[in-house]
């Protein structure tokens, strides 16, 4: 099989997929390398294909998806983050990412993709199995998510929870353009 037409199954089968894929999985599926599949996810993107990177795999962006984002700032401590995120998907909403604003480095962002508690679980796992520390410790516990859902009756319902919990984090005034925490239709 050409490296053509390998590009064109694992776009395929990554379309067809709910979860995301890893990259060792799709390396002994296809039969190459790791290194090749990530090679062989750069040459799709560059060609414009919408694949999302997380800490579980890769999946393809939705399309179509109808669904409305808001960005919220957020601050807790690290026994509270499975909280924060199960309060999230349990009113529905997605956790597409998270991000610091750090002074010296700038904006440093990792996708999530994050939308049941079962993913959650996997997150927590993976953060306790002491694979890595979260992002906000860079920036005294302050991040930001990006949460996407189908309603902005959702994404009231979980701006309301997440104040209710004391993790949600009001921007100072001047500073709503630099959070982009408006409301706004994904594309």
């Amino acid at each position: 099989m050409s490296g053509e037409e390998r590009r064109a199954q694992i776009i395929n089968f990554l379309a067809r997929q709910e979860q995301p894929v890893s990259g060792a999985a799709l390396a002994h599926k296809f039969g190459v390398s790791r290194q090749v599949i990530v090679q062989d996810i750069a040459l799709l993107r560059s060609g414009n294909a919408e694949i999302v990177s997380t800490n579980r795999g890769y999946i393809v962006s939705p399309k179509s998806s109808s669904a409305l984002v808001r960005t919220f700032k957020c601050r807790h401590t690290d026994e509270q983050t499975e909280d924060e995120l199960n309060c999230i998907v349990d009113q529905g909403g997605t956790v597409e990412n998270v991000f610091v604003n750090h002074k010296l480095y700038g904006r440093i962002e990792a996708e999530m993709r994050i939308r049941s508690r079962r993913d959650v679980r996997e997150f927590i796992h993976g953060l306790h199995s002491g694979k890595s520390t979260l992002l906000k410790n860079v920036t005294s516990d302050y991040h930001y998510h990006t949460i996407s859902a189908e309603t902005s009756d959702i994404l009231d319902d979980i701006e309301s929870e997440l104040a209710q919990r004391g993790y949600l984090v009001k921007p100072k005034e001047g500073q709503e353009k630099d959070c982009k925490c408006a409301l706004s239709a994904r594309k």
